[in-house]
C-alpha cells in the first residue's frame, strides 16, 4: 500500500472532536430537559457499565488495602508471638538448668553428709580432655582453696578419682576410668580385697576392670558394693567406686576378675567434692599406685 494514500489525523484534533461532542451532548441534555430517549440509552450502554467497572475496581482496591493492613497487623502479631516464644524458651531452658544445678548441689550435699567425718571442698568442672568421658579435666579450684595433690575427689555418690596437678585457682584430676588408674578396692560386705582398673574402652559400655578378687568363700555376688580399701595409699576408707558385675574365675584358680559398674556417670561430669584431707601413706612396699 502506498503511504500517499493514508490519511491521519493528529491527536490533538481526535482529542478536540471528542471534546467537543460531549460538551455539545451535555448541552443538549441540560437545554431540553431529556430525560428519555437516545442519551438514556446511551448512557445504559455506556455510562452505567463504565460506572459499575469503577465501582468493581474500586471495590477491589479497598478489599486489597484492608487485606494487605490485616496482613500487616497479622506479620506483626505473629512477630510479636515469636520474640515471646523465644523468651518463653530461655527462660524455661534457665529453670531446668537451675534445676538441674539444684539437684547437683543437693547430691554433693547428700554426698558431703554420707562422708560427713572429711573436710570437702566443692568445686565446678571447668575443661576436659576431647571425648566424651571425663578421664582427665579440670576444675575450678588450687592451691589457693587448700587443693593439693593425691587429695580425692568425689560425685554422684561414689569415686571419681584423684588430683595429680594443682595451680593457684586450677586442679588437674585423673578418673578412675582413665586407663592409668589402679585402685585398691574391697567388697563391702566381707572385705574381700581386689583391684579396680581403668579401661577407657570398657567403659563406653559402662563397665571397668575388676581383678584379684580374693572370694575364697564365693560369697561375692552380683551387685555387691565394692568400696576403696584400707590397704589403698592414696584413698581414704570406704568410698563407694561402684558394683559387682559379672564374674570369673582366673587361671590360678585362687583370684577372681570380672566387671564393675562404677557408681558415677562419668559422661557428665559438672561438678564435684574434693576431700581436703590426704591419706595416711601407708607402708611404700604396696604393689598398688593409688
Amino acid at each position: 500500500m502506498n503511504d500517499k494514500n493514508h490519511i491521519s489525523f493528529p491527536n490533538k484534533y481526535v482529542l478536540f472532536v471528542l471534546t467537543v461532542l460531549c460538551v455539545g451532548l451535555m448541552s443538549l441534555s441540560f437545554l431540553t430537559d431529556f430525560d428519555g430517549g437516545f442519551l438514556n440509552e446511551v448512557s445504559g450502554y455506556v455510562l452505567i457499565p463504565v460506572q459499575r467497572g469503577i465501582n468493581a475496581v474500586g471495590g477491589w482496591a479497598r478489599d486489597k488495602a484492608e487485606t494487605l493492613e490485616e496482613l500487616q497487623a497479622v506479620q506483626s502479631e505473629n512477630e510479636q508471638l515469636r520474640e515471646q516464644v523465644a523468651e518463653l524458651t530461655l527462660e524455661n531452658n534457665m529453670l531446668l538448668q537451675e534445676r538441674y544445678e539444684l539437684e547437683e548441689l543437693r547430691e554433693l550435699y547428700e554426698l558431703d553428709n554420707d562422708y560427713s567425718d572429711l573436710e570437702k571442698v566443692a568445686a565446678n568442672v571447668i575443661g576436659k580432655d576431647s571425648g566424651n568421658w571425663f578421664d582427665m579435666f579440670i576444675i575450678d579450684k588450687g592451691s589457693d582453696d587448700g587443693i593439693e595433690v593425691d587429695m580425692n575427689v568425689i560425685a554422684d555418690g561414689g569415686l571419681v578419682g584423684i588430683v595429680t596437678k594443682v595451680g593457684s585457682n586450677w586442679a588437674q584430676v585423673r578418673s578412675i576410668i582413665d586407663d592409668m588408674s589402679n585402685v585398691s578396692a574391697m567388697i563391702l560386705k566381707n572385705s574381700d580385697l581386689c583391684y579396680v582398673r581403668g579401661d577407657l574402652e570398657m567403659i563406653t559400655e559402662g563397665t571397668l576392670q575388676l581383678n584379684q578378687l580374693r572370694d575364697e568363700d564365693d560369697e561375692v555376688e552380683t551387685g555387691d558394693k565394692v568400696v576403696t580399701s584400707y590397704a589403698s595409699a592414696k584413698y581414704h576408707k570406704g568410698i563407694l567406686i561402684g558394683y559387682v558385675g559379672e564374674l570369673t574365675t582366673d587361671s590360678n584358680n585362687l583370684t577372681k576378675s570380672g566387671t564393675l559398674t562404677p557408681a558415677v556417670d562419668f559422661e557428665h561430669l559438672s561438678a564435684v567434692l574434693v576431700i581436703t584431707e590426704l591419706k595416711q601413706q601407708v607402708d611404700a612396699d604396696s604393689v598398688e599406685s593409688e
